[in-house]
């Protein structure tokens, strides 16, 4: 794995291809630019440690959401899928990452605001959350299809044999 190249996919899926969900993309360039979004979360998620605000991992989630969805749809497209599935992993992910930028900034009362959203529905949106992060894990860790399909050219460059 070379570092440059993480950061080559992430840059260029956020600036050339930030909600794109034409065409298709390798299964190694969708985890390398999901391994940047990862270190990007996590740096965030420290510096809030620091500073304890809360407020950056929110930001930065929103921030990330779109071309995360963007590449998942063009990973599913790759296997033969409809992308369209992602849109269930962007509106409950979108509802998260909101109510967790809202609790941020509500100061004192945030704790008790997140335990009362929690405690009535949060479960249960965290909860499909949940399932439809595992489905679409699942898909994404599939092999693609061999040569083009109805939504491109494969992003490999095989093609699949003539028939004998």
């Amino acid at each position: 794995m070379d570092p440059q190249e993480v950061v080559e996919v992430f840059r260029r899926n956020v600036t050339e291809h930030y909600f794109d969900l034409k065409g298709r993309v390798s299964r190694k360039e969708f985890w390398y630019f999901i391994l940047a979004c990862f270190v990007v979360y996590l740096g965030a998620a420290v510096v809030d440690a620091v500073i304890h605000l809360g407020l950056l991992t929110a930001v930065a989630g929103l921030a990330l959401l779109l071309p995360t969805a963007g590449i998942g749809a063009r990973r599913l497209q790759d296997i033969g899928r409809n992308g369209s599935l992602v849109w269930l992993w962007v509106v409950l992910g979108g509802l998260i990452q909101v109510i967790a930028l809202l609790t941020a900034l509500s100061g004192p009362f945030g704790a008790v605001a997140f335990l009362s959203f929690y405690f009535t529905i949060g479960w249960l949106i965290n909860l499909a959350a949940l399932v439809v992060a595992v489905v679409l894990i699942y898909f994404w860790c599939q092999p693609g299809v061999k040569g083009a399909n109805e939504y491109g050219p494969d992003p490999l460059g095989t093609t699949t044999p003539a028939p004998a």
